[in-house]
Parts: C-alpha cells; structure tokens; sequence
C-alpha cells in the first residue's frame, strides 16, 4: 500500500459517527499507521495516525514527524495530512500544535489570533520563491479542532479525493514539504532565541499569506539585471525529488564512458556542465544541462520548463556577464516524442532514458552523446 491508497482508505472508510471503538474500520486504520513502512516515509521522520480519543475526529489526520525536531503533535511543528470533515478533500500542511496553547490561551477569537501571527511570522521566513505554490489557507470545516488547524497552517497544498495525485507527485510533495519543515523549524528557533535576546526585530518583514485557493502560484520574480538574477536563485533552495536526482547520476555514469567530464559541484543553480575530456575549458563551449523528470506523462510541462531555464541561464549566466554561450541540453525520464523536433528547432538537444540505454536527437548524436 502507498501513501496514496492510505488517504483513500481513511477518506472511505472514516466514520465520525461510529466512535473510537477497536472494531471501528475507519479507527483501525489510523492506528495502524505507526506500524506501516510503506509510505515512502523519510527515514529519521515517524508517522501516526490520529482519529479522536473518547469522541471520533471530526477531521482525522495523520501526523509527519521529523525526529530531530519534534513527535508531540501539543506542541511544536510538525507536518499532517488533515482530512476535511466531509472527508471530501485531504490538505498536506505545516502545523502548529495547537492543544498546549489552547489550554493558555482563553478565548476563540485571541487563540486564532495568536495562531495566524506565528503561521504568518514562520511563513515570513521563508523566501516568497520557495513557499510560492504551497501559499495556500486550507479549510476543514466548522468545529473547534478543524478551525484552529485552519489557523495553525503554515503551508498547505490540498487535494480533492475524487481526484487524488498519483503516488509519484504525493511523494514529491511530501519532500518538498519535509524541507519547509527543516526550514520553518530553524527559522523558528532563531526568532525564539532573538526575542528572549530582547531583539524585537527579529520577525521577518515579509507580506502574510494570502488567502487563496490551491490553484496555480501567482508569478511574482521579474529580474532586472544578471546580478539580481543570481541573486534571486542563490536564495531560491530548489526542491529537487529523488527521481531527479537519480537521472542526474544515471546520466553522468553514462555520459562520461563517452569522454564527457560531468560537473555539478559550484555550478548552482544549473544541474549541470560538460566538458569534452582532455580539452581544455577555454577551448571550446561547454554544454549546459537541464534535467527533468516527466511527472504524470505531462511532457509539456516539462519540456516548457526545460527551455525556460536554459534560456533564462544561457542570458542571464553566460550573456549578460560577456561568457561564451553554451550549448544547450534538455534530459528528461523518458521519449518526449514530437518535442524532440520542437527541442532541436529550438536550438536545443535533447536526451532521455529509453529502457535500459539512452536515446536523443540528431544534435545529440552529432555530439557523441548517443549513437
């Protein structure tokens, strides 16, 4: 079972009105949850499942917890998967633990309050870039636990159940999540330790989040010039999954039995440069490369993002600073079909993996990379 079949099976299974009784399905299930080692999981986080103690959950959730930071849901950050109370809709959020500061603080109205200032302070710290498409305030419906949740978010992305991600995005999503936790966490200790310093200055000058659904992110960067194009991405730790990764490894282990040098060490923010072997750098062009791993079979968005930053890197990174231009190289998981003469049209190469081996356009058999 995956993290996928897991949401679905609470969301069908869930019943808030039969209670928390051991022979309960709904409530079997989410105990369960501890146990399981099948949910694509990091390893050093836990999970558990959470359906009411006494009274069932008007909105049951499962907890995310990253070890080093903290396991008590009362207190502390920590990341849920939070099922609305129609169970019609499941929201991936940051979370505040709300029930130690429910108990000192009285009345809805400043407990709500006091949730929303910490949620918009910790979103603050986080660069408007990184925390774009997760810029959203989830809602699980009318009771006293569903709306401090609401209150609570950090960060959110909610999905419909009638129209759940394939485990592929979910598992994406949970990474990126994981490091908005780790960065919220720090963030956090560092505003706590600069107030008991007595610097009051410490809360990031930031714009709140917005209110607003979980469409797609408003596109907010407009570089003026190359300095502030490196800049901004400095800035900008971009999420890379797992899958992403392993293409970049499976390709240079492949690349570089073709005398290719790979580099990916100082060369942020792009994946990667090659270099022919035995030629010296001054020479000739190096070739710039751009990975993507095809999500869902939506090739065209990874095709447009491809181009996109090559181009933006070719101008921004090697024009405006009077460098030789490079050759451009798109990689991708897989046959990007009717793109590759759209690729090749536009100047740019393109490789994917094919079965065991590696196929690509006439560019890229020109230039030794496949046959």
């Amino acid at each position: 079972m995956t993290m996928r079949d897991l949401l679905l099976e609470v969301a069908h299974t869930y019943d808030q009105k039969a209670g928390t009784r051991a022979e309960v399905l709904g409530q079997q299930v989410l105990r369960g949850v501890s146990s399981r080692e099948d949910l694509g999981v990091a390893e050093g986080w836990s999970v558990a499942g959470y359906g009411g103690n006494g009274s069932a959950a008007t909105a049951p959730w499962i907890g995310v917890f990253d070890l080093k930071i903290n396991t008590d849901p009362k207190t502390g950050l920590y990341l849920a998967y939070i099922f609305s109370t129609d169970l019609k809709h499941v929201t991936l959020t940051l979370q505040q633990g709300v029930t130690d500061l429910s108990e000192r603080i009285s009345g809805k109205r400043a407990f709500h309050a006091h949730l929303e200032r910490q949620a918009d302070e910790l979103y603050g710290a986080l660069s408007s870039s990184l925390a774009e498409e997760w810029n959203h305030r989830p809602s699980f419906g009318s009771g006293v636990r569903p709306e401090a949740y609401e209150a609570a978010s950090v960060v959110a992305r909610t999905y419909a159940i009638v129209d759940m991600p394939a485990e592929e995005q979910l598992q994406q999503d949970l990474r990126e999540a994981e490091v908005l936790l780790q960065l919220v966490a720090e963030a956090d200790r560092a505003m706590r330790a600069a107030r008991e310093g007595g610097d009051e200055s410490a809360a990031p000058q930031k714009p709140k989040r917005k209110r607003k659904s979980a469409g797609s992110p408003e596109i907010a960067f407009k570089p003026g010039n190359s300095s502030e194009y490196v800049a901004h991405i400095a800035a900008h730790q971009q999420i890379k999954g797992r899958k992403h990764e392993l293409l970049i490894k499976e390709f240079v282990e492949y690349i570089e039995a073709r005398d290719y040098d790979a580099k990916n060490q100082r060369v942020h923010p792009k994946d990667l440069i090659l270099e022919l072997t035995g030629v010296a750098e001054s020479d000739t062009p190096h070739w710039l490369v751009e990975a993507k791993v095809i999500r869902n079979g939506n090739v065209t968005a990874a095709v447009r993002e491809a181009v996109g930053q090559l181009r933006e890197y070719s101008y921004f990174l090697y024009r405006e600073n009077e460098l030789v231009a490079p050759h451009l190289v798109a990689l991708f998981s897989e046959d990007i079909g009717v793109y590759a003469a759209y690729l090749e049209d536009q100047g740019i190469a393109a490789v994917w993996q094919s079965g065991d081996g590696w196929q690509g356009t006439s560019t890229a058999t020109a230039w030794g990379m496949v046959d």
